[in-house]
């Protein structure tokens, strides 16, 4: 059994600096990038927690999944961090059309070996409980999470798993996050999708998570074919905007190895203050890094409120080498 930090925030201020609001949506796609990384070829390297920065491009291979990987991750980040841009919509989402009572809004990164990349399934043993229990939306005693969480993991890859689990969430297994409130432990099972026309509903999901694009709606509907809670991030001047802005900062940088890219590729002064930030930092860890840049994120907006957690660390049952592990926070 292992200590952890776990952060509480109190929201202070209104949206940061674009300054400040881009560096908050750096820091999950450099960790959704490192941790897209297959394992045996970062071990070759010293493992994930002593790769540099400048390796991440070398080691790095394109894919199309990139981009939705560091989109959970952000959203994740951002409800974790209270981050007004996405909370209300959140709770929102939560509270008023899928009825889950409580105040205090957490998200659980939830993850399996996806594509040969190695993704993580992120609980801390004081977030879930025997008694935390998964909202469906039927009319009957809601399952307990914790005691299928393994069963759920196995699911995604192998379908004899997924006719085990109870017929109200054997679509689980398609979760991204798992949102609720820790005060009346009640979750929903959460997909988050990059492009809105991959969303897909199934059996246990409640709530689908997708960008809301330039110009478009970003009202939360429910999609009766789909039997999901839609809710799209917005757009202007909010969390889409700054998320493909730091994506974009981000890809330049793989792209120029790690050094500043050419003006023309980042015309934005804004983009090559955030640039240089990680360039003179590319000698360090990729994890050193997304600490380090913490106290450039969002000053002022929230207030930390530390608390020693328990993490339960175990592997998952003996038909799936899924694990259940903390992953570290991205707070400083």
């Amino acid at each position: 059994m292992n200590s952890l930090v776990i952060q509480r925030e109190i929201q202070l201020s209104p949206v940061a600096d674009p300054h400040s609001a881009l560096i908050a949506l750096v820091r999950p796609i450099l960790y959704g990038l490192l941790y897209s990384l297959k394992h045996d070829v970062v071990s070759e390297v010293g493992g994930y927690e002593n790769l540099k920065l400048k390796m991440l491009p070398r080691l790095r291979r394109a894919s199309d999944g990139d981009v939705g990987i560091c989109f959970e991750y952000a959203v994740h980040e951002a409800v974790r961090q209270r981050n007004p841009m996405i909370l209300e919509r959140v709770t929102d989402a939560l509270s008023n059309h899928c009825k889950v009572p409580g105040n205090n809004v957490e998200s659980i990164l939830f993850g399996a070996e996806k594509s040969g990349s190695l993704q993580l399934i992120d609980t801390a043993h004081n977030v879930l409980t025997d008694n935390s229990r998964i909202l469906t939306g039927r009319r009957h005693q809601p399952p307990k999470l914790k005691s299928y969480l393994n069963d759920i993991a196995a699911a995604f890859r192998l379908r004899s798993v997924r006719a085990e689990l109870p017929e109200s969430i054997n679509g689980l297994w398609k979760a991204d996050l798992f949102l609720g409130y820790t005060d009346s432990d009640r979750w929903v099972g959460s997909t988050v999708k990059i492009n809105p026309t991959a969303l897909e509903g199934a059996h246990g999901l409640r709530v689908g998570i997708v960008p809301a694009h330039y110009g478009t709606s970003d009202r939360i509907v429910f999609d009766q074919n789909r039997n999901l809670v839609v809710c799209p991030m917005p757009y202007d001047g909010s969390f889409m905007q700054f998320f493909y802005g730091a994506w974009r900062i981000v890809m330049q940088l793989i792209d120029a190895d790690m050094n500043m890219p050419k003006e023309l590729n980042l015309s934005e002064p804004l983009e090559r203050i955030i640039a240089d930030e990680l360039v003179k930092r590319r000698e360090h860890g990729v994890l050193d890094v997304i600490q380090a840049l913490a106290p450039l994120s969002q000053p002022h907006l929230l207030q930390n409120l530390e608390s020693q957690a328990d993490i339960q660390e175990g592997a998952g049952p003996s038909h799936t080498d899924s694990v259940i592990s903390p992953i570290p926070g991205l707070t400083a």
